[in-house]
């Protein structure tokens, strides 16, 4: 057997690049952290062949002063940790110190810095080969550059599972962008083989952050997300989530920072899926810009070699305020806020129209409804708002748009008073036109056409029809609870000792849930009890999964969403299907309904149920004003 012994410098230190150097963005993310650390307010990045012939980062920090140079480029050499209490509360992004020593294994680097308050700045050089330091005078202002060039010369194995220049510079792209979100007040320059890819400036307020956000996830994202922002229990949330029609085919637009650091953590996936279940089409992925702050103690930054995971000490009490936060924010989106209204602008390819015409309908004359027939009836003046007696006239047809047995107040059908109050409030002439307008006319017997303040209203009637029905069936049932069904013969399951302990200690929030468990053995549970609701599902791998959920998150959502699936089901077959003729009472009535109900701009399926087309859209279709 080989004798044991001590590896040499060179080989150790080549060892950990592999751990931290896997690209040249994984070089640039280190030497941007160590900028940041150093407080610097403008950083400058110069990139070669994507960044495999050269790195050089620019920033105006405190500098290192002339002894602490050499050491920089020592491995397990730090200034950001003295002790265990430092590693346990680490506020800094770098501190392991051996990035720059890994870096340097494998290029030839230059680190030249003037530290702050000196009058003579300081490089020192170094090539992979030997790892023998040079030291010499050099011109600089305050602050440091580092040079790395000739990325993996002398590791040509590692280099050869490179990729493409264009490919290699997408990945250090992306690197930037992410640190540059994390920082506002910094100013941030990236430049490749001579050519300004963006320029940053520092963003100080409200707008320069929202600036910064739509030059790195684009103008789009900005105008369709909703601003978060808050604190609970030591911690605070705040960033921007896309509303859930401004979706992706891929998790490519998803930035979540623990105090100030990038992350990708199961848990936080896991909590914002939860929040997006209800409204998100499937097969999409939500896009969001988020920031939590908590204190450093709580939460061990140390789990991984490139630091992109983090583990908290409460991940229970995390999860659930990040799902409970971004479930209420997306929940009280209604038709007519800001955000939503940018959110329904019909995405129509129309020529480009110069100058502000006038409105469609001024001075011209338009064409009423004609109910009886359902169609268009000669041309005449059609009022501003329904009168009073075409709201009340036919409100025993409401009722029948959401059943025979809306009358009587049952969970989720509104009751005939309160539609007259709607429609008298309505009819007032003193009322604001609401955000999706009065009812015009229906299309094909599947679109409501509607006109409001900024122009023509597309509602799907039996995807809007859904929503309300869902929303009201969940409400009932989260007043009246899950009712329990036993079991004629308990279901025996097989689990391990741990999945056991953890349904013991969580039987009265099953229990909640209409589910009844009891251990019968070390690694045996029965189920005596299942809710009444589910009464079909697989019982025995429904409790499989909600504690391997509760285990890996401290905490599962699988029973309800199982329920709610049923509650969908439910909605969409008692929803008014295509082809049903409507009154213009009913279409008003179910706009009133849509516009109080929570997440109605989607369906139970995440189908959006309305859009809109301003005039200045119509405008455009029929180049007016040119």
């Amino acid at each position: 057997m080989s004798r044991i012994e001590l590896l040499s410098p060179r080989l150790a230190n080549q060892i950990a690049a592999g751990e931290v150097v896997e690209r040249p963005a994984s070089v640039i993310k280190e030497l941007l952290e160590n900028a940041l650390d150093a407080g610097a307010a403008r950083i400058d990045i110069e990139v070669e062949q994507g960044g495999v012939k050269l790195l050089r980062v620019r920033d105006d920090g405190d500098g290192i002063v002339q002894e602490d140079l050499p050491l920089a480029l020592s491995r397990h050499a730090t200034s950001k940790i003295r002790d265990l209490d430092d590693l346990e509360k680490v506020i800094t992004l770098g501190f392991r110190g051996e990035a720059l020593a890994s870096v340097s294994s494998v290029s030839r680097l230059t680190l030249t810095s003037c530290a702050k308050g000196s009058d003579q700045a300081w490089a020192v050089e170094t090539e992979g080969r030997d790892m023998a330091p040079s030291m010499h005078p050099a011109a600089h202002p305050q602050g440091t550059t580092v040079e790395v060039r000739d990325l993996f010369f002398n590791t040509p194995a590692r280099r050869k599972f490179l990729r493409t220049e264009k490919t290699e510079f997408s990945h250090l792209e992306e690197v930037v962008k992410r640190l540059a979100l994390s920082r506002f007040d910094v100013a941030f320059t990236l430049r490749h083989n001579g050519r300004t890819v963006f320029s940053l400036r520092p963003a100080h307020g409200e707008m320069e952050s929202r600036r910064r956000v739509a030059s790195v996830c684009g103008p789009a994202f900005v105008e369709q997300s909703l601003s978060i922002d808050s604190e609970r229990s030591g911690l605070r949330l705040w960033g921007w989530v896309g509303l859930p029609t401004f979706s992706r085919s891929q998790a490519d637009l998803q930035y979540f920072f623990v105090n100030g650091r990038m992350i990708r953590d199961k848990l936080v996936v896991h909590a914002v899926r939860q929040a997006y279940r209800d409204v998100l089409f499937h097969g999409r992925h939500p896009t969001f810009v988020l920031f939590l702050e908590v204190d450093p103690a709580v939460v061990d930054v140390n789990v991984h070699p490139t630091k992109h995971e983090v583990r908290f000490r409460d991940g229970r009490m995390v999860h659930d305020f990040l799902f409970s936060t971004l479930h209420r924010a997306l929940a009280d989106q209604r038709p007519g806020d800001r955000s939503d209204a940018e959110l329904v602008e019909s995405p129509v390819a129309v020529p480009m129209a110069t100058g502000q015409a006038a409105g469609i309908f001024s001075g011209q004359e338009r064409m009423p409804l004609n109910e009886s027939r359902g169609g268009w009836s000669v041309p005449g003046a059609l009022p501003e708002r329904p009168s009073s007696r075409e709201l009340s006239g036919n409100l025993e047809a409401y009722p029948g748009l959401y059943g025979v047995n809306s009358v009587s107040g049952e969970a989720g059908l509104p009751s005939g008073q309160a539609t007259s109050a709607v429609m008298a409030e309505a009819s007032s002439p003193e009322h604001d036109v609401p955000p999706l307008g009065y009812a015009l006319a229906q299309l094909h017997g599947v679109y409501i056409l509607a006109e409001n303040a900024e122009g023509l209203i597309v509602v799907d009637m039996h995807a809007a029809h859904e929503r309300i029905t869902y929303e009201r069936l969940k409400h009932a049932m989260d007043e009246e609870g899950l009712r329990g069904q036993p079991l004629l013969v308990p279901e025996s399951v097989a689990l391990s000792q741990r999945e056991v302990d953890c349904a013991e200690e969580h039987a009265d929030w099953f229990s909640r849930l209409g589910f009844v468990v009891q251990r019968m053995g070390p690694e045996t549970l029965g189920i005596r009890e299942i809710p009444a609701l589910l009464r079909q599902a697989d019982a025995v791998q429904l409790v499989r999964d909600v504690l391997s959920d509760l285990l890996e998150y401290g905490t599962s959502d699988r029973i309800e969403a199982h329920r709610n699936e049923l509650l969908s089901t439910m909605a969409c077959h008692g929803s008014i299907r295509a082809n049903r003729r409507l009154t213009l009472t009913e279409m008003n009535a179910l706009l009133r309904d849509m516009e109080h109900t929570e997440r109605s701009a989607q369906c139970n399926h995440g189908r959006p149920t309305w859009t809109r087309m301003s005039m200045g859209d119509l405008d455009k279709l029929f180049l007016r004003g040119r």
